[in-house]
């Protein structure tokens, strides 16, 4: 459609007076601006003042964890939702904990996650992401102390243990179906025990433990990410080193994140898939804390797939997440609050409608 017509505010996070002329003209804000953690709160607390929702694409943990702990409470009080990670890889993985369980029917012990990225001609090549989304990863891992403290107040009481334990599989091994893994480097695993942890303390449900995994296409590939996530890992922690870092993105991503982002041809060829092992028991028990008296007895394996997923895909999951917020409010928790995806969305429509829309949730195997 043509939208040359249409008005733009203009809004700056430095100028507290426009983000709440902005946001008082809105029922819902869609936050695109990272990093979060150096521009996201003056626009959450803007809505909160204002009266709009909000719904963002943050994957930063202590942002996203710091909104819910200054202002859940707030945007309770007010009937407003403030909703981050509503973009890749977090819905595919948070609602695809969320639809794992609808389909398993039972009780869901653990979930191994593995995330696989190709494009359709093998021998393309180029950057996946925008500098935005490396400059992201680095205030992750340069303000990672301050998340310790955040969480220590947000979470006072860990889980409790369920059994049997998921635990962690070696750095490096092999799946079959999927080839070569490695553990995930990012934080999507925080974002979906966030929800867990709403569906335990505050729906009596059993958390689902959860183990989030990488599918590498050689060794080779392996080799080239461990040695950029070590001189990574080495430079952030000092502003040089940062300051290094965002004026050679593509270097020290090893190719995937420059200042110009992916082509329009490399957007089209791109593809993702999130395949989530789900195992547990055909029976479920009354109280989430009851232990089984035998090991678990099913097993269900979901995909979720879909193309150009760091754009096209992320901006149909971030305004249906918006949408959902207008249309289903009625079936979302307490009416307001800050919280992840899968905690908000569980009880909507939201994956079917993503599955009208270019993703695609389902069931490849269950017995």
């Amino acid at each position: 459609k043509d939208i040359s017509k249409v008005p733009m505010i203009l809004a700056d996070v430095n100028d507290e007076k426009s983000l709440k002329e902005m946001a008082a003209q809105a029922r819902v804000i869609v936050n695109c601006v990272g990093p979060y953690i150096l521009y996201g709160e003056s626009v959450v607390k803007s809505c909160l003042d204002a009266g709009a929702h909000h719904v963002d694409i943050s994957a930063e943990p202590q942002f996203l964890e710091l909104m819910q702990l200054k202002y859940h409470m707030d945007a309770i009080e007010k009937g407003l939702y403030v909703i981050g990670s509503c973009g890749m890889d977090c819905i595919p993985m948070d609602l695809g904990i969320v639809f794992l369980k609808r389909q398993f029917q039972g009780d869901v012990n653990s979930a191994e996650i593995y995330q696989d990225m190709w494009y359709d001609d093998p021998l393309m090549t180029g950057p996946v992401a925008h500098r935005t989304s490396f400059e992201s990863a680095m205030q992750i891992i340069a303000n990672y102390k301050e998340l310790r403290q955040i969480r220590s107040r947000l979470f006072p009481k860990p889980l409790p243990q369920f059994k049997p334990t998921l635990k962690r599989r070696r750095a490096l091994h092999r799946r079959s179906r999927l080839g070569w893994c490695i553990p995930h480097v990012g934080t999507e695993r925080s974002i979906i025990m966030r929800s867990q942890r709403h569906m335990f303390e505050i729906n009596n449900e059993r958390p689902v433990q959860v183990q989030v995994y990488m599918v590498m296409k050689s060794l080779l590939s392996i080799m080239l990410l461990v040695f950029t996530g070590i001189l990574f890992s080495i430079l952030v922690r000092f502003q040089v080193g940062r300051d290094i870092m965002l004026k050679f993105p593509s270097f020290f991503s090893g190719g995937k994140m420059d200042e110009e982002g992916p082509s329009e041809e490399l957007r089209k060829s791109f593809n993702y898939k999130a395949t989530l092992f789900g195992e547990g028991w055909l029976e479920k028990l009354a109280e989430p804390t009851d232990q089984h008296k035998f090991r678990p007895n099913k097993k269900v394996i979901v995909e979720v797939t879909c193309k150009d997923p760091g754009y096209t895909s992320t901006c149909i999951m971030l305004l249906l997440s918006a949408i959902t917020i207008l249309k289903e409010s009625d079936k979302m928790p307490n009416r307001g609050g800050v919280y992840p995806p899968g905690a908000v969305f569980e009880n909507t429509s939201i994956v079917e409608e993503l599955n009208h829309h270019g993703l695609n949730f389902k069931v490849v195997s269950s017995k």
